[in-house]
């Protein structure tokens, strides 16, 4: 462990801290989720693998969400921060692209959050709010193609970040839970609050007709793009046998 992270003791604490060589593995783990996004997404028969601009749109997304989460709106009474809606940009790619691009891209947002703003106890700890609570999001593609399926998605991909943050809650830090109070309730009211308030805002935001319009526009046009290929591919092969005669 001491080859990728540190320890050190703060106010009575025990915490690890990144080293350089771990901030090197995490870098490349985060390179070979945007490559593996890139795989998943022509991983079937006659499917292409995902263009440079729908790459770029999902970088694009995950650097947005990264620059909404330094955008605080309310400050929770017990933690927490409402931000503006950076959650949803993650759930947006899957969405547009399916779970498991989806996937892909989460797992490498919570990758780059650990590297940016690392709150490290022990390596289970740090995979269930890193890896499993940003990763799980992704699932958001599941619902792409289901009527409400921006809304729903984002719902999904919210209640598994929310699922995992309470479960980090109580089996790490059960400790801070009032006197008296279950280390349960106490880790569903931290974490529900916020995630539940931020939620809400976006669900709302998500919802107004002329920002559902302008967010399905991208999807919109991906499918189209995909049906004039699989068309012209379809054109090609017939006019083949032609020029063999």
């Amino acid at each position: 462990m001491s080859l990728f992270l540190e320890r050190f003791v703060e106010d009575g604490y025990e915490m690890y801290n990144i080293t350089t060589i771990g901030y090197v593995v995490i870098f490349i783990l985060i390179l070979l989720c945007i490559v593996s996004a890139g795989y998943f997404s022509g991983n079937g028969k006659g499917k292409k693998g995902i263009s440079g601009m729908q790459l770029i749109l999902s970088i694009a997304c995950m650097a947005v969400a990264f620059l909404a989460t330094n955008i605080t709106i309310y400050q929770m009474p017990m933690g927490g921060e409402v931000t503006l809606c950076s959650m949803f940009f993650i759930t947006y790619v899957g969405y547009l692209y399916g779970a498991r691009v989806g996937l892909s891209a989460s797992v490498a947002y919570g990758l780059l959050q650990l590297i940016t703003d690392p709150y490290i106890v022990n390596v289970p700890q740090m995979l269930c709010d890193y890896v499993l609570a940003f990763g799980i999001m992704g699932i958001s593609g599941i619902l792409s193609n289901r009527k409400l399926g921006l809304q729903l998605g984002y719902l999904i991909g919210i209640l598994g970040r929310c699922f995992f943050s309470v479960l980090s809650g109580v089996l790490f830090f059960a400790e801070y839970a009032p006197e008296g109070m279950h280390p349960l309730v106490y880790s569903i009211q931290y974490n529900g609050t916020y995630i539940g308030a931020e939620a809400l805002l976006t669900l709302v935001i998500i919802s107004i007709p002329p920002v559902t319009k302008l967010l399905q526009k991208p999807k919109t046009l991906n499918s189209a793009a995909g049906a004039g290929t699989s068309g012209s591919g379809c054109a090609d092969s017939s006019s083949a046998p032609e020029k063999e005669r």
